[in-house]
């Protein structure tokens, strides 16, 4: 139809070589004449590389994955490649999900996978074989493949929490963590204890909750803080979609944030920035260790010599949700919840 030859036409298609402008737009209108469209599966197979990147996160819920998706997707697209993703169901073992979410990604041909938070341990990685040499995790560490992690010190996160509610006064702080079995989750609450204990608090009197990261998880949570009458100034909740979850049952009990009680959440997502009260929260470098970390993954597919951060800095981003004690909340003097959480 375009009177040229098959190296022609494959150069145009690919975008690479010389053709002339006459070549190239007789070319083109073939092609949208004939509804024509580059087959991924055959390019996959010359190839040997599918330019598609897995993306395995915990559960599809809330709005915390949401931006750091949307920087993977960016990067990658940046780069001529894709984004597939996978996720958990929350209805099965945390654990056992992530392997079969993993093998499934590279099962479907991604050239590599990125894990979010994953309950994945240090065993797991013998069940991909040669595949692990092809992950990158994001937010947690792995001790036998530490040039492919990328995290901060939850710790040291943990513990400018503690601080800042210690600075301001209090002494009476609730915790309201994220699930025991996450390694992130579980050095940030080590660090916040920690800097409390250094500060003479007993915090085995504390008030210690466990829950799953939602912000459904931290109204629930809230709830049964009130309900256990535990007198409290302060709320450390282990991320902010619990946070923000927390001070909605406390605006429904009629407590108010700050006056009443202080909050401060951790990651310091976007939604931080826009809660009523603006939220408090320990700053994760997201876009710097999520970029440092797709351009790793890419180095590990193709050889390339791409740029990587190896360190990155938590910090605070101090809010109108923390101010000097008031006088506090007993939970049993707070309103039964509405209608709409019972």
């Amino acid at each position: 139809m375009a009177g040229v030859g098959t190296g022609t036409v494959s150069r145009v298609v690919r975008g690479t070589g010389s053709v002339s402008p006459d070549k190239r737009e007789r070319i083109k209108q073939a092609i949208d004449a004939l509804g024509y469209r580059p087959s991924h599966t055959a390019r996959s197979l010359l190839y040997g590389r599918s330019r598609m990147i897995g993306v395995y996160i915990p559960m599809l819920a809330g709005t915390f994955y949401t931006a750091i998706l949307q920087i993977i997707d960016t990067e990658l697209r940046a780069a001529g490649l894709h984004m597939m993703m996978g996720f958990g169901t929350g209805k099965g073992e945390a654990r056992a999900e992530a392997v079969d979410g993993v093998n499934l990604l590279f099962a479907r041909g991604c050239d590599g996978v990125i894990l979010l938070t994953s309950p994945l341990q240090e065993d797991d990685l013998a069940r991909f074989g040669a595949q692990a040499k092809r992950l990158v995790a994001l937010n947690y560490a792995l001790a036998s493949i530490p040039e492919q992690c990328f995290t901060v010190d939850h710790v040291a996160g943990g513990r400018l929490a503690a601080r800042a509610l210690l600075d301001q006064g209090h002494r009476a702080i609730a915790v309201l963590g994220g699930p025991g079995a996450v390694q992130d989750n579980v050095e940030r609450i080590e660090g916040f204890m920690c800097e409390l204990e250094a500060a003479g608090i007993d915090t085995g009197a504390m008030w210690v909750g466990e829950h799953d990261f939602s912000s459904s998880a931290g109204w629930s949570g809230a709830q049964e803080l009130l309900a256990s009458r535990t007198r409290f100034t302060a709320l450390f909740c282990a991320n902010d979609e619990m946070a923000l979850g927390a001070i909605s049952r406390f605006y429904e009990a009629g407590i108010h944030v700050p006056r009443d009680v202080s909050v401060i959440g951790y990651d310091d997502a976007p939604s931080a920035a826009w809660a009523a009260p603006p939220l408090s929260s320990v700053r994760i470098p997201w876009r710097e260790m999520t970029a440092s970390g797709v351009a790793e993954l890419l180095n590990l597919c193709d050889g390339g010599r791409r740029r990587v951060a190896r360190r990155f800095h938590v910090s605070l981003a101090l809010r109108a949700s923390i101010a000097r004690p008031g006088a506090g909340v007993a939970g049993g003097a707070a309103r039964a919840p509405s209608s709409a959480h019972r």
